[in-house]
């Protein structure tokens, strides 16, 4: 009795300790891990112009050049996971190539997608593809697939922030973008040209986060990013005094 018992607890504790790897494997893949992908847009579009993330046009433009996807909720990570970097293949269907594509998450996938869903844009999608066959690819329009988290790699480019249309002197509001290595922020801080600290900012919406204040705002701003590693930079003086709502201002910083 007793060794049928001790039997019972080995394989129950077995199948739990299975059961948590399949778990961990899934929320933190390392490798290839499978899913599935669609697409949207145009054949050979961006998808949205910007999407839930607010990158706008950019997404048509360098460093993106439409390689693009809206991702499930476990991947835009309700606009946290906006600017993070994956790699996707596939290899179930004769048109793939095989050959990873990287594509920037940069939209919240609608409707009834998977957690780990990347609804591509058309550009990405048929870039899986081998020569000539992109078109054939779309055609199947869901796809098994598979993808890995990679660093971000933007050459030439440095964290840019635009600042909402919405910012006024009590309310200052900017999309942040183009941060290499992780990609996204888990924490963004404001300082103003009269204090000698940094105030928190808040996520608005996608990668735009905001910053309310009881009095005028006093530029230039300098803006500390954390990324979701825990490394820090500070873009100095980046919002120059007589900012305007929906202009762009570059900073000469990135993480490396």
């Amino acid at each position: 009795m007793a060794s049928s018992v001790n039997h019972f607890y080995s394989l129950f504790a077995f199948v739990t300790i299975s059961s948590l790897l399949s778990s961990c494997s899934m929320a933190q893949p390392g490798g290839f891990s499978p899913t599935v992908a669609t697409w949207f847009g145009n054949a050979n579009g961006a998808g949205s112009s910007g999407g839930a993330c607010g990158y706008g046009a950019g997404v048509e433009a360098a460093p993106y050049n439409k390689f693009v996807s809206a991702g499930g909720s476990s991947l835009f990570k309700g606009g946290q996971g906006c600017g993070a970097c994956y790699q996707v293949k596939c290899t179930s269907n004769p048109a793939c190539s095989g050959k990873p594509v990287t594509v920037t998450i940069s939209d919240l996938c609608p409707g009834n997608c998977g957690a780990f869903q990347f609804d591509l844009s058309g550009t990405a999608f048929g870039a899986m593809a081998l020569p000539g066959k992109a078109d054939p690819l779309r055609g199947v329009g869901k796809l098994n697939i598979q993808y890995q988290r990679v660093p971000c790699d933007y050459p030439g480019f440095t964290i840019t922030f635009t600042v909402d249309p919405g910012s006024n002197p009590f309310y200052f509001a900017a999309n942040i973008e183009f941060e290499d290595g992780e990609g996204d922020l888990s924490k963004v801080e404001i300082q103003q040209a009269n204090s000698n600290s940094f105030a928190p900012m808040q996520v608005s919406f996608g990668a735009t986060w905001k910053f309310n204040s009881p009095t005028a705002l006093n530029a230039p701003f300098s803006i500390q990013l954390t990324n979701g590693s825990g490394k820090s930079l500070v873009a100095s003086n980046v919002i120059p005094v007589g900012w305007k709502p929906g202009e762009t201002y570059r900073s000469n910083v990135n993480f490396s």
